[in-house]
């Protein structure tokens, strides 16, 4: 299998990432949306992480530049911004992650050399992804317009929210029914303007199916809190003999 799977990390741990790698995940996603992590403890973590440019995406809680730029800045490979539902919403994602022409991203990263090349703006606008969430109802229906806009580098798609937007149960994994009807519709628009292609999951053979289909560049495959809470209550089933 060839399609690269992250972890959503939440919690500010050195060692889950470095366990997460080590045990066979291409990359992490540090969640700074949903999980623990402030600024600083996700910047120590992008810092720790070997090649870090190919291996750590950041989501992010909003399009607010300031935390994109010191993301970036500290060596992450791109940013995943939630709940995009506009084309301007998009620009505004491109212009905090791309250098100048392409965005407006302060020049200041870091770490020596994190951008090779005579050109390291160039490289970094190469190398650095932009990716916008479509997660709700609205973002499928502008989904041709969002898959437009120029430097944009790809779509990550939240299957739980969309649910939730469109009336139904808010769950992952959607084999069937009105709302994997809307990740194939904005799956094929992604695929159609060349971007990389994203979706979170927890069931590993459903991810397995998505990365055979070929329609998929990358997956989110489950978190450090949804797995620590499926072992912890199996263990504990076990032992009182429960399971």
């Amino acid at each position: 299998m060839t399609t690269p799977v992250l972890l959503h990390v939440g919690a500010p741990s050195l060692t889950l990432v470095e366990v997460a790698l080590a045990q066979g995940y291409d990359g992490v996603i540090l969640d700074m949306q949903h999980g623990e992590l402030d600024l600083a403890s996700a910047t120590r973590i992008i810092r720790s992480v070997p090649n870090s440019l190919a291996r750590t995406l950041v989501r992010v809680p909003s399009a607010d530049a300031g935390t994109i730029g010191a993301v970036l800045d500290a060596g992450a490979g791109g940013i995943i911004a939630p709940t995009v539902e506009s084309a301007e919403a998009a620009r505004a994602i491109v212009r905090a992650t791309k250098f100048a022409p392409v965005g407006g991203r302060s020049l200041g990263p870091m770490r020596p050399g994190l951008y090779a090349g005579p050109s390291p703006t160039e490289s970094a606008n190469a190398a650095v992804r932009a990716y916008v969430q479509i997660e709700t109802a609205l973002g499928v229906e502008r989904r041709d317009e969002i898959c437009a806009v120029e430097g944009l580098d790809g779509i990550y798609i939240g299957p739980a929210d969309l649910a939730l937007t469109m009336g139904e149960t808010p769950r992952l994994d959607w084999e069937s029914g009105p709302v994997a009807d809307a990740i194939d519709e904005v799956v094929a628009a992604s695929n159609a303007r060349g971007l990389a292609t994203g979706m979170f999951s927890v069931n590993p053979a459903f991810a397995r199916a998505c990365a055979a289909s070929g329609r998929f560049t990358f997956l989110g495959l489950g978190s450090d809190q949804g797995l620590f809470n499926q072992s912890v209550l199996a263990t504990i089933q076990a032992f009182k003999g429960e399971a």
